[in-house]
């Protein structure tokens, strides 16, 4: 018999403990921060890229917590799950009271229970009852009288409780928010991952070789994946991120790629793009064609097809490839393809290309280079970066790729297509790095008149080429003498120092001539020794543009200041190759461009209850905060009337109406 009493004393405290707004309250505050951090973290994205921006350490203890997909997690679904049931709950506890107090008139009022309210006036005599009657009619408040044993009679009247069915919205609201949060989450799937009968894959794998424990059928109850569709290409699966790994989901059609277009504004920002799509059922063979644009989705089957973004298809590449080794040799043709890898063979060493995505438009910050330190370590500086203010510009066509050697290292390039103006003069440009936390370092290579590097590259060859070296020098030397530079007894002498300066920066370039001084030279006659080397390498690299052009039979370039500043790019170009780490450099000649359209896939069957839940909870609030419950009772008793109103909320307005009430009522008053 205690067992029982305790079990039975136990399933009520449940009842009421689950049932309890306290309990509700609590639950709807978890799922609120659950909220601001699903909004705070970008949720969905690849574990590699949260582990790169949060660390190992934080990395883990996030994924123990679930907090990638806060709205899938099982903790988060299993809270949701309690507080349905908690506000079930409390609907069916607190419902039949509510109802009760709806039909209710609380016509069993006592005469000191309405003597003890706020709002309440004695009258002496008996008020007219038809009179009353007409009055609360005419103000809308229903009413019910009770003649009572005694011989008195109360009239009590109500208007407005239908308020308090906005507790019944809200709370239902809440309910079927709920259960559409639940379908949403997909609560099926993930007691499945629990069981082990849904496994997330993480191998790198063709899609048709995925496991079928790996796969979710076309009736899966809700899902959010992606796919990337290129132009004259279909697909018929999505893929969805599971944490460490992901699950591909089925499609019941397929959805093909007839064409993708895309609207630029004047800077290269998109301004729209557009999927021409056709989607053809599995099972019955039906073709529906569709546009899909941002905002405007396509829906099939229940599955709504988002278009999320744009990219790259796979396009046709040719590259100029410039022997860094050997400088002499005419530039090769090499041809591949975007998003892929081909082998590369150099100076009898082998590499990989792995190709990233052609990016025909490029918004980047390419201001005007500013420098007012004209000092030595200024100018190699200026040799290894290019320094420019903030200036938004589209630059055009560009591509990144990695060279990788047989080791397994790799260095990372950017290498853009158009000449790009910066300081009043055109660049072919080109970005390295090591490693992929690293910023890009840019290189800048001076443009010809044919904005062609092809001077440049002649330039280099020259630079590089001893052969050359007593040429130039004597040349450098007979122009010092005519100037009056130098005296004739110092003309051999001069012409070995050209030659030394440009040995020293053919094999180090301007991080040569640094180490040099900085090793042989006294600190304070260094300044005055860099210079010195400065302005001898400066003339000399006329000279050499000459010899070059001379040998390969093409024109002297003109003697003015925009083509002698092209000379001293090229010595900055030639610097910062030596740390290119390359052995070729890949100038992007041409392609052919082959669009691909990004599209987001969804179904949500719980969308339009989540949607409805809303409606209600709207409708719930404007009940509640809106809609004001009065109530009124008249009592007639022992030759007095006593008048007593109440509101579920008091305002300013409650005071004056019913004092105009009772004003009209003394109007009927009969004497004792």
């Amino acid at each position: 018999m205690k067992n029982q009493r305790r079990t039975t004393s136990f399933k009520r405290a449940l009842f009421e403990l689950l049932s309890s707004m306290r309990f509700a309250i609590g639950l709807l505050t978890v799922l609120a921060i659950a909220s601001i951090i699903g909004t705070w973290i970008k949720q969905n994205q690849a574990y590699p890229d949260y582990a790169f921006e949060f660390g190992q350490f934080w990395f883990q203890i996030f994924e123990t917590l679930g907090i990638y997909d806060v709205y899938h997690s099982g903790w988060f679904l299993t809270i949701l799950a309690f507080l349905m049931l908690s506000t079930t709950l409390c609907i069916v506890r607190n419902g039949p009271g509510f109802l009760k107090d709806i039909r209710s008139f609380r016509d069993k009022a006592s005469a000191n229970s309405l003597a003890a309210m706020h709002h309440t006036e004695l009258l002496d005599g008996i008020a007219d009852r038809q009179a009353i009657e007409t009055r609360l009619a005419a103000e809308g408040f229903r009413f019910k009288v009770n003649e009572r044993e005694d011989g008195s009679l109360l009239i009590a009247a109500k208007k407005g409780s239908w308020n308090r069915l906005g507790y019944f919205f809200a709370h239902i609201a809440l309910v079927v928010i709920c259960i559409g949060g639940l379908l949403d989450g997909n609560l099926p799937l993930k007691i499945a991952e629990m069981t082990g009968r849904v496994v997330p894959e993480t191998r790198s794998l063709p899609q048709s070789q995925i496991p079928e424990q790996s796969r979710l059928s076309a009736g899966n109850l809700s899902f959010r994946g992606n796919a990337e569709i290129a132009e004259g290409h279909s697909a018929d699966v999505v893929f969805l991120n599971a944490g460490q790994g992901y699950l591909v989901q089925e499609l019941p059609f397929i959805i093909s790629l007839k064409k993708f277009s895309v609207d630029y504004y004047g800077n290269g920002m998109p301004k729209s793009f557009i999927s021409d799509v056709v989607v053809t059922d599995k099972a019955t063979g039906k073709e529906t064609a569709g546009k899909i644009a941002v905002n405007h989705p396509m829906i099939v089957d229940g599955i709504a097809i988002y278009q999320a973004s744009f990219g790259d298809g796979g396009s046709r590449l040719r590259f100029k490839a410039w022997n860094l080794e050997r400088p002499e040799q005419a530039p090769a043709e090499i041809e591949g393809i975007s998003m892929n890898s081909q082998p590369l063979k150099a100076n009898g060493r082998d590499y990989t290309l792995e190709f990233s995505a052609l990016k025909v438009f490029n918004v980047e910050d390419m201001g005007k280079a500013k420098s007012t330190d004209t000092s030595f370590n200024q100018r190699l500086k200026d040799a290894r970066e290019v320094r420019h203010e903030k200036q938004l510009k589209n630059v055009g066509p560009s591509v990144s790729f990695k060279l990788r050697d047989t080791q397994g290292q790799a260095h990372e390039y950017l290498q853009y297509m158009s000449p790009i103006r910066q300081d009043d003069a055109n660049y072919l440009i080109s970005g390295m790095r090591a490693r992929v936390d690293q910023p890009f370092q840019y290189v800048r290579l001076p443009l010809d008149d044919d904005f062609s590097i092809t001077t440049f590259m002649r330039l280099r060859a020259a630079l590089a080429n001893p052969a050359i070296y007593d040429v130039v020098a004597a040349k450098s030397a007979e122009k010092a003498l005519q100037g009056n530079a130098i005296s004739p007894e110092m003309k051999q002498q001069f012409a070995g120092t050209v030659k030394w300066v440009l040995t020293l920066f053919a094999q180090g370039g301007f991080n040569g001539l640094e180490k040099f001084l900085t090793e042989k030279v006294p600190a304070d006659k260094r300044q005055g020794v860099a210079q010195t080397y400065i302005k001898i390498l400066q003339g000399a690299v006329i000279d050499v543009m000459e010899v070059a052009n001379a040998r390969a039979g093409v024109p002297a370039l003109k003697n003015d200041a925009e083509h002698y500043r092209f000379l001293l790019d090229g010595l900055v170009g030639y610097s910062a190759l030596r740390e290119y780490g390359s052995p070729v450099f890949l100038q992007l000649s041409g392609f052919e461009q082959l669009q691909a359209t990004g599209l987001q896939l969804t179904r949500s069957p719980g969308k339009n209850l989540v949607y409805l839940g809303s409606l209600m909870m709207v409708i719930g609030i404007i009940l509640m905060f809106y809609v004001r419950e009065m109530r009124l009772w008249v009592l007639l008793s022992g030759g007095t009337t006593r008048i007593a109103m109440s509101a579920n909320r008091h305002s300013r307005d409650l005071a004056p109406l019913f004092s105009r009430f009772v004003a009209a009522v003394k109007t009927t008053v009969r004497g004792k």
